[in-house]
């Protein structure tokens, strides 16, 4: 069973419930919750005039595909209330798919691992908080060594 990283992220209603229902629905649709990061705050990012996010990841084993765990991905989306919207935009909850064991996809319907998660923070960093040592497929570089270089860390020793 490959082991799975999920992004979540919640702006809209009660942010912090959204996020600990998405992860119950996860494990009541069978999938295994092997770590849980901490939920951070974060500004929205691209479209800036909406409320701050809460954020976190989850790393899990599933038995699904890819294809079949993004539709209970957008299941959950949908139980919990997310409507659609415009890119970006306000939401109650996002699952993105941000890694699939070391499996490399693109398609119409999926990119693994997520296309732009080496640029974004908010992800980044609950990520390295959980697995530092996860190396990304394609740039073929540890998680913590992509956060440091995003949020300018530098090692003294």
């Amino acid at each position: 069973m490959p082991i799975v990283y999920v992004g979540l992220g919640s702006n809209r209603g009660d942010k912090e419930k959204n996020i600990l229902k998405a992860i119950t629905l996860l494990k009541e649709n069978g999938q295994k919750i092997l770590k849980t990061s901490s939920i951070y705050k974060t500004k929205p990012y691209g479209y800036k005039e909406q409320k701050d996010f809460l954020n976190a990841v989850v790393k899990l084993r599933t038995k699904l595909n890819p294809e079949n765990f993004l539709i209970l991905c957008k299941k959950i989306e949908s139980e919990i209330g997310r409507k659609k919207s415009f890119r970006l935009g306000p939401r109650e909850i996002d699952l993105d798919i941000l890694f699939f064991g070391k499996r490399v996809i693109k398609n119409k319907k999926l990119t693994i691992p997520h296309k732009d998660l080496h640029n974004r923070e908010f992800v980044l960093r609950p990520l390295r908080e959980i697995s530092p040592n996860l190396i990304h497929p394609v740039l073929k570089k540890r998680i913590a060594k992509i956060n440091n270089v995003i949020i300018g860390e530098k090692k003294i020793r």
